[in-house]
């Protein structure tokens, strides 16, 4: 795809071969998913972290048709942190926003992660986790990232 830049998986969801050659792209809504984690990638980051990047990928390619219906395009960057930013692994942003932004009644909070500690070399990392009704989720779950999707775009 033309225009691509480092760190940024675009999905062209307006229904022709380039974005960039589309003149109706301009006026398209664009849905900005950032993931950050620790690790170089998703196969090397936490267990945690890896399964919430599985989730947001495949609710991403789960809403991609009904979001080109809409003309909304999707962008998702990938943002690999540095061992000292653990306490930003594991966030999800959404147009700049974070996923417990946009749910009401979500809370953040750290718990021990072995699997962090085994990537920066600590002995005890917390890694970020998400309450929300009452539930902890270590791995964010699809269902919410969906949820925060659709308040991010107001649908």
């Amino acid at each position: 795809m033309k225009g691509d830049v480092p760190g940024v998986i675009q999905k062209c969801t307006c229904g022709q071969s380039c974005c960039g050659d589309n003149p109706k792209a301009d006026s398209a809504k664009v849905l900005t998913v950032e993931w950050r984690h620790v690790g170089e990638n998703i196969d090397t980051t936490c267990e945690r972290c890896s399964q919430t990047g599985n989730t947001l990928k495949e609710v991403l390619d789960e809403i991609e048709s009904f979001l080109s219906e809409r003309k909304i395009k999707i962008e998702v960057k990938e943002k690999v942190l540095e061992n000292e930013k653990i306490e930003e692994s594991n966030m999800i942003l959404f147009n700049g926003v974070p996923l417990e932004k946009l749910i009401e009644g979500m809370e953040v909070s750290q718990t021990p992660c072995a699997s962090c500690a085994c990537i920066t070399g600590q002995d005890d990392v917390r890694c970020r986790a998400i309450s929300y009704k009452g539930k902890l989720h270590e791995a964010i779950p699809a269902e919410l990232i969906r949820k925060a999707a659709e308040k991010a775009l107001e649908i």
